[in-house]
């Protein structure tokens, strides 16, 4: 039986704020996309499948870019999809929803996939070898006993922030064992002259945030429990969701976690990282992040191009 951890990649957005198909967008020194780095890092660092989790109206692309040059990586290739309407018995899809249910619901779409051990990680965030190495160790020895036994990658606020407008990220708090004890989903970080804040009404007021506060960027490692009880929690969600914003609430990954710690039910290792995160929010974002990572490629951290 295979025993290497599974990597499974949220690959459903649709990058409304970037302007495009974020995902496969080329940024490389030789064409690659931000994901292709993360699925060599995960690679060499000892996983054994990805699991790419896309809206179907996407697939034929992403198959053709991404998923051909995944093939090279020695990686398993599954698919699996994100649909609005894969919900709980008796329940059925609102209105005019058109929002994918969140980052729960689209770990929930790999199930099928999962047989061990798995991280998960966005499409279009660079994390860095460190971070891979980090969780494939962890995972490797990982075995739910009286709690489920997780893990989280952190990394501090300042290394994630765009300078080209707002980002979300789970701001975390953690116990003196390293372990996590809340993670609060933030939707409006800005950074600027007056430092790094967040708005939790639109942009009405603003709340300043400690720029070392460490910060989930969804690089998380899970026991297949985690499945078990994602499912087993979507219909509360819905019950409260369809009253009260039926159309963006969203089924967030984070809070399912938050519910496991404060019930007891898990432990969740922070394994901080000390990297700069990249990412692509804003299409003024990819020229940075292109230069990054040709500068790595030029101190030799990556092949060229890096895929033989």
């Amino acid at each position: 039986m295979e025993t290497k951890p599974i990597l499974v990649v949220m690959a459903a957005g649709m990058g409304s704020r970037y302007g495009g198909l974020k995902q496969i967008d080329p940024v490389g020194p030789a064409g690659e996309a931000i994901l292709d780095y993360s699925l060599y890092d995960a690679a060499r660092a000892g996983f054994g499948r990805v699991v790419f989790v896309i809206k179907k109206e996407i697939e034929a692309e992403f198959r053709r870019t991404v998923g051909a040059r995944a093939q090279k990586s020695g990686l398993e290739v599954r698919y699996a999809f994100q649909k609005l309407e894969d919900l709980p018995e008796g329940y059925q899809l609102p209105q005019g929803r058109v929002k994918p249910w969140g980052t729960a619901q689209a770990v929930l779409a790999a199930r099928d996939e999962i047989d061990r051990p798995f991280a998960v990680i966005n499409a279009d965030d660079y994390y860095g070898p460190r971070c891979f190495e980090e969780m494939a160790r962890y995972l490797a020895d990982a075995k739910d006993g009286a709690q489920y036994q997780y893990a989280m990658v952190g990394f501090l606020l300042k290394n994630t922030v765009s300078e080209n407008g707002y980002v979300s990220r789970g701001v975390c708090r953690m116990d003196g064992e390293g372990y996590l004890r809340t993670v609060t989903e933030r939707t409006r970080i800005e950074s600027g002259p007056e430092g790094i804040r967040y708005s939790p009404d639109g942009g009405e007021s603003w709340v300043a945030l400690d720029p070392d506060s460490v910060v989930s960027m969804n690089l998380w490692g899970f026991t297949p429990s985690f499945l078990a009880e994602a499912g087993a929690r979507f219909a509360a969600f819905l019950d409260e969701a369809l009253q009260t914003d039926p159309l963006k609430a969203e089924y967030f990954l984070p809070g399912v976690v938050s519910q496991l710690i404060e019930e007891g039910k898990a432990r969740v290792k922070v394994l901080r990282s000390p990297d700069k995160w990249y990412g692509v929010t804003y299409q003024a974002d990819r020229p940075l992040v292109a230069e990054a990572l040709a500068q790595k490629t030029r101190q030799g951290e990556y092949p060229t191009p890096l895929w033989k």
